[in-house]
């Protein structure tokens, strides 16, 4: 096997590279039309468990377009097949759980449990991975207060008012999920570590729906506890929530290596708002790459331009890549940000 490379690594601990890292969040989805042709005859759940399906799809993103990492196929719900979460994905709705979360008995149901033993087909997914990749591969999980809103709303929400409301009407049971999410969050990602992944990411897709004192107090000590459990491997642990800009007072503290940032805040004003020790990573707004090929490599020019002095910059998109995506406009935006950022 060629040895790994190591632009993506050094670039999340800031230390030197000869260009800008780049991957894309969702690379391995719906706007490949090989993913398209191969989810045909499987399903979302299917493809997640099957090793030999999880590993394909990994691949097909790192095989078309020059990517400097690939992201382990999977879903944040995976978990929950352990957990005892019952769930479907729904056609243009995603994951919908059969049973939301509304009390202390609906949490003291949730089952405990090693991922190694509980879900085996991820860990053969990374290590089937890590033999054919020349690139590191990034495992992740939700973060325990997306996960748990999934579990409470039954599905994604506007407002996330049921979630809102359980923090303040019983705050103890929130933590009681919150500790539960923990200790499984952790195992998922020490799982993923221990099979080969060479950094790891917390999605939290909803934390931006919360206000900063409810941050402080109802979501930050669990990502503490987790980023400090994982940083014992000395794998670079990336935290990126959406809409999050109000919170980065909090996201300062979690002690992850690298917060990624979305399309709403130029990289050098979040930068001067969350200090020199982090190396960030972003942030394109997703529909530059829609408006065509021009229009896209402008605006990641100004991307370039924003993180020209940062300590250490991973180029991506401020969220998931768009189904309607043309894969020909990430081909040229990958050159692009190699090209433009030699050193």
């Amino acid at each position: 096997m060629a040895p790994v490379r190591e632009r993506f690594l050094n670039a999340c601990r800031k230390q030197p590279v000869d260009c800008t890292p780049i991957w894309v969040m969702r690379q391995a989805g719906r706007f490949l039309p090989e993913y398209r042709e191969l989810r045909k005859g499987h399903t979302m759940v299917e493809c997640c468990t099957t090793p030999e399906l999880a590993t394909e799809i990994t691949l097909m993103p790192v095989r078309r377009f020059d990517m400097d990492a690939a992201i382990l196929f999977s879903d944040l719900t995976v978990p929950y097949l352990a957990i005892g979460v019952e769930f479907e994905f729904k056609e243009g709705v995603g994951p919908v759980i059969t049973q939301p979360i509304s009390n202390r008995t609906d949490v003291e149901r949730l089952i405990p449990f090693e991922a190694e033993q509980a879900l085996p087909f991820v860990t053969e997914s990374v290590q089937r991975l890590t033999k054919q990749l020349e690139v590191p591969l990034i495992g992740f999980c939700g973060a325990p207060f997306t996960m748990a809103s999934y579990m409470i709303e039954g599905k994604s929400s506007r407002d996330y008012a049921k979630t809102r409301t359980m923090i303040q009407a019983d705050p103890e049971l929130w933590a009681t999920l919150m500790d539960y999410l923990e200790r499984s969050i952790c195992s998922c990602l020490l799982a993923q570590i221990k099979a080969g992944a060479s950094a790891v990411q917390l999605f939290d897709s909803w934390a931006g729906a919360l206000s900063v004192a409810t941050y402080r107090q109802h979501a930050l000590p669990w990502l503490q506890r987790i980023v400090k459990c994982l940083k014992q491997t000395g794998v670079p642990v990336i935290y990126f929530a959406v809409g999050a800009s109000h919170l980065y007072p909090c996201l300062r503290e979690i002690g992850a290596d690298v917060l990624g940032v979305d399309w709403r805040i130029p990289l050098s004003q979040a930068h001067q708002q969350l200090g020199p020790e982090f190396a960030l990573q972003g942030n394109l707004d997703p529909t530059a790459l829609l408006a065509g090929t021009d229009v896209c490599l402008q605006q990641a020019q100004i991307v370039l331009d924003e993180a020209s002095e940062l300590p250490g910059h991973i180029f991506n998109l401020g969220h998931g890549i768009m189904p309607s995506t043309d894969p020909d406009v990430l081909t040229s935006l990958v050159d692009f940000v190699h090209d433009r950022s030699r050193r």
